[in-house]
């Protein structure tokens, strides 16, 4: 992983100064909270229901040990002894005293870690897949490229104060682990298709104009390959048509989604390559030497040969968890691990501090120091030798996160809804919850299949309910919590938006909702057949019968 060279520390500690600096005024009355609110937001401090939130970055979702370590150790004294990973590979922290904010990142530097752009109005986080460096269906390691893309958009003069949050993603397979089409921007690596002119030269194919929120849409393809050392030339055409054209005079329509939409395709993706050609000439895109040094942060761990592949199935409940939450690596004699942070009745995407040391213990000893956090709010081991799998099971079963239900109908993610959010309608994590309970049998599970459910406590959609199989949205109805059911979404590589089936339900009524759904799709399925496949093949009004009676 990028290890900080004495820029990157001196930018960081710098940082933490400044801030700090800036609550000592505020707190001495010398800023009003409304000249505090865009210093504080430019470094992940939020003011929620009940206390400031911390939002910790975590780029392209990669952590070590060191650092996981030093997250638990935030919780346990700076907060409730927990974290909540979020759906863009970030940690929260829901319970922070305004005067402790500065020592957190001062914590979080002596670990290469920031809040820098975690929220306002700026490049966020950049996303990417979970499995980066360790998946056999890559083309190459995405998170190089993803470190480069983070470099040149934090502190980014000209698109510090854009009109909107920019979120991107970077991925390097055909498999899309990232809801990648559900990104402002958003690159897949491929390799270049024309035989005539650089064929296999490793590129990008781009997207833009994708979010989700009150106005839903899914990211267009704006070019086919994009020769990867012009990437900084490209991504800030894309800035410079949006933070031209943005809608500032109406929050609703500032995200470049809407630009996307009223321009068109092909109009922005004209303006695009104009502004594209001009920022050639300049010369500023990244030299090959620079993408060289931090290339080399993310060289192949030193895996074994001759590893066996077998593993000993003969305990069930061991074998059970293999099959669900592990992947193949593309080492041999190696496994991707995927940790559950959802068990039943649990909150999706909470982690105790002494549930992150010890998930820290088994990166060091058997994972190559590597931890990954998922959009989906997991965590992975990505590089475990299969002779290890058991005793990494062991560990986790010790510890309360060796749940098997992957991709599993109480593999929820959710928001922090109306228990947190002062944006929130409605409260989600009681209806993820009450759903997790109504399906806990692991057979049950296993019979229904793969089957995403997601649940946003407000329009904004942190819980990424337009691309669930099953979404559930909470609004307010009247002073009422009101949650909307939703059909038929998908952030992977078959993207598409839910739709809502019809009047919404108080939160008893939507469990029973969903498991109406369920069962109609248990009903109706052929052999092999998804939730998601059924639901296509057979449309949303079978559905809307069974939900509405």
């Amino acid at each position: 992983m990028y290890k900080y060279d004495q820029y990157d520390r001196a930018m960081v500690d710098a940082r933490v100064e400044e801030f700090r600096d800036q609550t000592r005024r505020r707190i001495a009355g010398h800023l009003t909270d409304d000249q505090f609110k865009p210093l504080r937001l430019k470094n992940g401090l939020y003011l929620q229901l009940h206390a400031y939130m911390l939002r910790v970055a975590i780029p392209y979702g990669t952590l070590n040990s060191a650092q996981m370590h030093k997250l638990a150790d935030i919780s346990r004294r700076y907060d409730r002894g927990y974290g909540h990973f979020t759906t863009r590979q970030n940690i929260q922290y829901n319970w922070i005293k305004l005067e402790e904010a500065p020592d957190i990142l001062a914590e979080l530097a002596t670990v290469e870690m920031h809040a820098i752009q975690t929220s306002g109005e700026s490049v966020r986080n950049v996303s990417a897949d979970q499995y980066a460096g360790a998946a056999a269906d890559e083309i190459i390691d995405p998170r190089p490229w993803a470190e480069v893309i983070r470099q040149i958009t934090t502190f980014m003069p000209e698109f510090s104060y854009l009109p909107r949050k920019f979120k991107i993603a970077v991925i390097a397979s055909v498999e899309d682990r990232a809801a990648l089409r559900w990104h402002d921007f958003a690159i897949r690596i491929v390799r270049n298709p024309n035989p005539e002119n650089g064929a296999g030269e490793i590129g990008f194919e781009c997207y833009a104009g994708g979010g989700m929120g009150r106005t839903p849409f899914i990211a267009c393809k704006i070019r086919d390959f994009l020769p990867a050392g012009q990437i900084f030339s490209y991504l800030q055409a894309v800035l410079r048509v949006w933070n031209r054209h943005a809608r500032r005079d109406n929050i609703h329509k500032q995200r470049m989604k809407i630009l996307v939409h009223d321009l068109g395709e092909e109009e922005f993706r004209r303006q695009v390559e104009e502004e594209f050609q001009h920022f050639l000439t300049l010369g500023q895109d990244v030299p090959q030497a620079e993408y060289d040094r931090i290339a080399a942060c993310f060289a192949p761990p030193p895996f074994e040969t001759g590893l066996a592949d077998e593993i000993d199935r003969s305990d069930p409940d061991f074998a059970l968890w293999v099959d669900r939450q592990t992947v193949t690596h593309k080492a041999p004699g190696y496994a991707i691990v995927n940790i559950s942070l959802k068990p039943i009745g649990g909150i999706p995407g909470d982690i105790s501090a002494e549930q992150m040391d010890i998930v820290a213990d088994l990166a060091a000893k058997y994972s190559f120091d590597e931890v990954r956090a998922t959009h989906v709010q997991n965590l992975v081991l990505p590089h475990v030798r299969k002779q290890d799998l058991h005793a990494v099971w062991q560990a986790l079963t010790g510890a309360g996160l060796a749940d098997v239900n992957l991709d599993l109908v109480t593999d929820i993610i959710a928001c922090p809804g109306l228990d947190y959010c002062s944006l929130a309608n409605a409260r989600s994590i009681p209806v993820a919850q009450k759903i997790a309970e109504r399906f806990a049998d692991i057979g049950k599970q296993q019979d229904i299949g793969e089957l995403k459910v997601k649940i946003s406590g407000c329009i904004n959609a942190c819980g990424h309910h337009h691309a669930a199989h099953i979404g559930i949205l909470g609004v307010d109805r009247k002073g009422t919590e009101n949650y909307q059911l939703l059909l038929g979404g998908s952030g992977a590589e078959d993207t598409s938006p839910a739709r809502i089936t019809g009047p919404g339900f108080d939160e008893a009524g939507v469990v029973d909702a969903v498991e109406r759904a369920i069962e109609r799709y248990r009903e109706l399925r052929e052999p092999g057949e998804r939730f998601l496949d059924t639901y296509r093949r057979v449309g949303l009004d079978s559905f809307k019968e069974a939900i509405y009676g």
